[in-house]
């Protein structure tokens, strides 16, 4: 994985983990709404790291 890729994964991670850890002090929607974007970013980090698995094993 690039350095670039590693940089964006780490801030979305840094993001997401920030975002869920304000949602999640309150009860009720600010709770959900935490959670899905927890979810969200983990999903969109996973993808992430896929795609620059791609990027490499294409560079080989």
């Amino acid at each position: 994985m690039t350095s670039y890729a590693k940089r964006i994964l780490l801030l979305m991670c840094f993001a997401g983990s920030l975002i869920g850890a304000l949602g999640c002090e309150q009860e009720g929607p600010a709770e959900r709404a935490g959670e899905n974007v927890d979810e969200s970013m983990e999903k969109a980090g996973e993808k992430m790291e896929q795609a620059g698995e791609n990027i490499q094993d294409s560079a080989n």
